[in-house]
């Protein structure tokens, strides 16, 4: 079994579409197939310093997160989440999100939410980690 992660943000309570500049701007010097990146590309597979890694793709709206291993990966993910004004989606069914998408979350999501200042590695792990080897 795989961990992921899914990543929206919402506007007036409908899902928006995320910035693919913002996407790949973050997401490019970790690219580990750097030839393959184009103004088109919506397949990411990142690799941190340490070796760590992650794929991530964006379709109709979400970014999905698959398989991130423990490590300096997460530091970009939520890098990656913050710059986009998105929430994400644990597992559990918990969404962490600022506190300015409060008012636009779709009806009834707001019980699930936990709201923060910002996201960050912090603010993730005390809400669905930490995350060590290995990763469950």
């Amino acid at each position: 079994m795989s961990y992921s992660l899914t990543f929206c943000r919402f506007s007036e309570g409908e899902l928006t579409e995320p910035d693919m500049a913002e996407v790949r701007a973050v997401l490019s010097p970790y690219d580990t197939a750097p030839e393959e990146m184009t103004d088109g590309a919506t397949e990411f597979c990142i690799r941190a310093a340490d070796g760590s890694a992650a794929e991530v793709s964006v379709f109709d709206g979400i970014i999905g997160v698959e398989r991130p291993q423990a490590g300096d990966v997460w530091k970009i993910i939520i890098e990656l989440a913050d710059r986009l004004g998105s929430g994400i989606l644990i597992p559990d069914g918990t969404f962490l999100c600022r506190e300015d998408m409060r008012a636009h979350l779709p009806e009834g999501m707001e019980s699930d939410s936990v709201f923060v200042p910002e996201i960050t590695l912090e603010a993730f792990e005390r809400i669905a980690g930490p995350f060590r080897h290995p990763l469950t």
